[in-house]
């Protein structure tokens, strides 16, 4: 395992870059996911894969086309149960939540290796047999579980502020599950009012975002789509996920793991037991980032990530 240290850095100029419309591509199990790409499509394929109740707007464009200028062809997405993808039937009770969290056993309406297999049915949809996968929270899940599935689909692996699955590691403070679960209320302005307090507390105090900002994302994602219950759905899949300590211990791809040391959302330690348990994993902790990408390491996320993808 290598350990670095990064640096916040917007030096280079982004050229134009090639943006696709939003697209429809159908997966299996009758879910459909909305995608968009970034860049030429003959260079090396780079699948982003968004964390929980994240749209595929939470992969700011800045940085897919800082991605794209380093010779990938980006491929974000949102998730089933996410902005214009398909959402799925059936509620999760708050009390099933509740004590999945404190782990007691409960029934998933999918699971995180479900979410796995739709990222490899959008590769399928667009030609592609093997990508550089990056995942955050959630998402880094998700691409942990698509190493370990197929491997011979996966030419790289990023987990960003991630973890194992394994309860004794990455845990989220106590404070936030309040948070979590708790209605964003009514409208649009109810929604852009408590996720601005959300991500406040979970939020880089070493980059924080201006109110401008974080109600724009806000506001944005509100527009494309919200539905509690599809977060929740998505809440318990990552609650009844396994342990993939031991597999993960098989992947053979290069891996890097990205986590900040401020993280409240998913302790740093889920990051470490992560690059602890792929043979090889470079582990990149920055101090002062939080449970988001802050624009001033827009550099160092694109910057590493292509690192890691030469190593393939």
């Amino acid at each position: 395992m290598r350990l670095t240290w990064g640096m916040a850095s917007r030096s280079h100029p982004v050229p134009e870059i090639a943006v696709s419309d939003e697209r429809f591509a159908p997966v299996h199990q009758g879910v459909e996911l909305c995608y968009q790409t970034f860049g030429d499509p003959d260079a090396d394929p780079l699948l982003l894969v968004m964390g929980l109740g994240g749209p595929m707007n939470w992969w700011d464009p800045e940085l897919c086309r800082m991605l794209a200028a380093r010779g990938f062809f980006v491929i974000r997405y949102d998730n089933r149960d996410t902005g214009r993808s398909t959402r799925l039937p059936g509620r999760v009770k708050r009390s099933t939540l509740v004590r999945a969290f404190t782990g007691g056993r409960v029934r998933a309406p999918y699971s995180i290796a479900d979410m796995a297999e739709d990222g490899f049915g959008l590769l399928d949809h667009l030609g592609i047999e093997a990508a550089h996968v990056v995942g955050v929270s959630m998402g880094g899940m998700i691409v942990q579980t698509m190493a370990i599935n197929q491997p011979r689909r996966v030419l790289s692996l990023t987990s960003i502020m991630s973890t194992t699955g394994k309860r004794s590691v990455g845990w989220q403070h106590p404070s936030l599950l309040p948070v979590l679960i708790g209605s964003r209320g009514v409208g649009r302005a109810a929604y852009v009012r408590t996720s601005a307090q959300t991500w406040k507390l979970i939020g880089s105090p070493g980059f924080p975002q201006t109110d401008d900002a974080v109600e724009k994302r806000a506001g944005e994602t509100y527009d494309r789509g919200v539905s509690a219950s599809g977060v929740m759905r998505q809440m318990l899949a990552v609650l009844t996920q396994p342990n993939r300590g031991a597999r993960l211990r098989g992947v053979r791809v290069p891996t890097l793991v990205i986590h900040g040391l401020a993280d409240r959302m998913v302790h740093v330690s889920g990051g470490r037991a992560t690059a602890a348990a792929v043979p090889g994993a470079e582990l990149l902790l920055i101090d002062g980032m939080g449970h988001d990408m802050p624009a001033e390491l827009f550099e160092t996320f694109a910057d590493a990530i292509r690192r890691t993808a030469e190593r393939a």
